[in-house]
Formats: structure tokens, C-alpha cells, sequence
């Protein structure tokens, strides 16, 4: 139980970094931004011709009576809905550091040398077009996992009394897990640890991992929230990644302070 503090503790830290050094917050931003921006076009789309896409995949249903074919479409327009919101929980971190690498990248590197005992922070020395296509490629493997458990969850969400009582607990844990994992891949990629080993290591430790992502999958599920996180969130990763490395980290809180203390990192 020590670790859901610890990991609850993580996101404090984080959040309170970005707010003393406020021009990697302003940068941090700016994916965030973009892919809200993104994701709301969907959703608004789908909201206002979801019932068409519905009505034109499901043409056997033409020819039912009144009221079960407006009762069956609307059914499945609900469902198709919910299902866009619920991907739409379990992407947008992925979707937003892909979008964002170059910018999560440096602020990730600032963050190890201003923790780091020594100043330094480990780089990946893989050119910027690998980097991406790694991050791709692992962010796709990751959203498969999550795609089942949301598709599992979501039709155990069925079941009397379970789906409405364990299921949404079990739901927010598991996306805390891969929100978790999507926003340490950024310090752990730099160190070479690859997919298999980065999910390894955080199953170790599931209730620091729970601690960290399972409050900010919460707070993601309020709109516009999810851009203004990230930055810390994304910072705070970096430090639980060093932590579950076993790396040894400077107390960032008594840090120089805010803009003035950052001028030399931003620098």
C-alpha cells in the first residue's frame, strides 16, 4: 500500500516541476492541444452521424418493424459511442506523445538533469525518425492490450450487479496501467529498455504504477483536463522511471524556483 502513495507522490512532483519551469510547461502543451483538437472532431462526428453509420451497416434491419429497429440502431449508436469515448481514454496519451515526441523528449531530458545527481540524462542516440517509428510501433502494441481489456470490461459491463460495482474499479486500474506505461516509455526508450522489458518492469510494481496512472486516468475523464496534465505527467514518469530503476534522484522540490531557477535548465 506504501507504493500508492509513493506513486500518488510521483504525479504531485511532476506537476510541480512544470509549474517552476514554465516555458517546457508552455511547450508541453502544445501536443496536448492538437490532439484534443483532434479527438473532439471525431466525437462530434460521430455524435451527429453516428446513426447513420449505424443505419448503413446494418441494412437487414430495414425491413423490422416499429419500434425494434429504432430501438436496436439506437442501441448500437450508444454502444459505438461509448466505445469512441473509451478509446478515445486509452489513446490520447499515446496519440498525444506520438504527436508530441520531439517536445516530451527534451522535457523528459531536462527533467533527469535537474534530478540527476551528476546533471546528465541518458540519451538514445537513435536518430529522430527511429525514435518515432519505435514509439509508433510500441504505442500500437501497447493500444492492442488495451483494446482487449477495454472490449473484455466493456461487455463484462453487462453482468448484473458486477458491471456496475467491480468493473468501472478494475476499468480505471487498468487504465492507469497503460497510461502509466505509454508516459514512461518516454524516459525508458532513452535507456534502451525495450517494450517487453519496460512491461516487466512495471508489473513488478503495480500499485506504485496504480498509485501514479490510476488518479490520472480519473482526471482524464474530465474534458480539457488531459492537455494541461500532461506536461507534469510526463515529468513525473521521468522521475518514477528513474525510481524503478533503481537511479538515485536529488530532491527536485527544494529546487532553484520558478523562472529564475529555470533559466538555466530552459537555457
Amino acid at each position: 500500500m506504501h507504493d500508492l502513495g509513493v506513486g500518488f507522490g510521483y504525479l504531485l512532483k511532476g506537476q510541480r516541476w512544470v509549474a517552476r519551469h514554465g516555458r517546457q510547461y508552455g511547450f508541453g502543451l502544445v501536443p496536448g492541444l492538437i490532439t484534443l483538437v483532434l479527438y473532439v472532431a471525431v466525437l462530434v462526428a460521430l455524435a451527429v452521424w453516428g446513426d447513420d453509420f449505424v443505419g448503413w451497416a446494418t441494412p437487414f434491419a430495414d425491413d423490422w418493424s416499429s419500434p425494434w429497429q429504432g430501438l436496436f440502431r439506437g442501441f448500437l449508436t450508444v454502444v459505438l459511442f461509448l466505445l469512441a469515448l473509451l478509446l478515445s481514454v486509452l489513446t490520447f496519451t499515446a496519440v498525444t506523445l506520438l504527436i508530441g515526441q520531439p517536445f516530451y523528449e527534451t522535457l523528459s531530458e531536462k527533467v533527469d538533469r535537474d534530478v540527476s545527481p551528476d546533471g546528465t540524462a541518458p540519451e538514445s542516440g537513435l536518430p529522430l525518425w527511429r525514435e518515432l517509428w519505435v514509439s509508433a510501433r510500441d504505442s500500437l502494441r501497447v493500444l492492442v492490450r488495451a483494446l482487449v481489456w477495454g472490449l473484455l470490461l466493456f461487455a463484462l459491463g453487462f453482468l448484473p450487479f458486477v458491471g456496475q460495482t467491480v468493473v468501472p474499479v478494475v476499468g480505471f486500474f487498468v487504465t492507469g496501467f497503460f497510461l502509466t506505461e505509454e508516459l514512461t516509455a518516454v524516459a525508458l526508450q532513452r535507456r534502451g529498455v525495450d517494450l517487453r522489458a519496460r512491461l516487466t518492469l512495471l508489473r513488478s510494481r503495480k500499485t506504485l504504477i496504480w498509485g501514479f496512472g490510476t488518479p490520472l486516468g480519473l482526471a482524464f475523464l474530465v474534458p480539457f483536463v488531459a492537455v494541461f496534465l500532461m506536461p507534469g505527467a510526463v515529468a513525473g514518469a521521468t522521475m518514477m522511471a528513474r525510481d524503478l530503476l533503481g537511479e538515485e534522484a536529488e530532491g527536485s522540490d527544494e529546487g532553484e524556483d520558478t523562472e529564475s531557477g529555470s533559466a538555466s535548465v530552459d537555457g
